[in-house]
């Protein structure tokens, strides 16, 4: 499975909308597929007392419903020429403001001591950089949103277009 699709050479189409600017899908990485595979191999230490298929049983049942939910639970990021969508949420592109990246520490601080309990967030644990998007809409009292990104300097690129 591919760790994140970057800005596409070509842009693609999108329904209803323009042409899409940039997407980037945040899959999980491999280490949180091993820890996975390793909270699922748990059901075997559980039922092997009783019968080892049993165990095993567990374990793949475990894994397919915690594959099932990371998969399903992996946000996509879209820019369009109208629009801004991370996650479920979306923006019209005219109430985006300042576009901002961090990385390592600053990235922490931004998520962490600098957060804003009004933000919107779609962050996710295993992708460091994130950029901080602020929103100029008056009728709205998110002040900005902050979104993990393998790639923030092609995101902003594609805000900034």
């Amino acid at each position: 499975m591919p760790e994140s699709s970057a800005a596409a050479p070509a842009p693609k189409s999108a329904p209803g909308d323009a042409t899409i600017l940039y997407t980037e899908k945040l899959w999980p990485n491999f280490w949180i597929w091993l820890v996975s595979a390793g909270f699922s191999s748990a059901g075997i230490l559980m039922l092997a007392p009783i019968s080892i298929a049993a165990g095993i049983t567990a374990a793949v049942v475990m894994f397919a419903i915690i594959s099932v939910l990371l998969i399903l639970s992996t946000p996509t990021i879209t820019v369009t020429a109208s629009t801004l969508r991370v996650g479920r949420a979306t923006i019209d592109r005219s109430f985006v403001g300042t576009v901002t990246a961090f990385r390592r520490a600053e990235a922490t601080a931004e998520r962490g001591t600098r957060l804003n309990g009004l933000a919107f967030l779609c962050i996710r644990g295993w992708v460091d950089p994130v950029v901080h998007i602020e929103i100029t809409d008056p009728s709205d009292r998110t002040p900005y949103w902050l979104a993990s990104t393998r790639h923030p300097e092609q995101l902003i690129a594609a805000l900034e277009a």
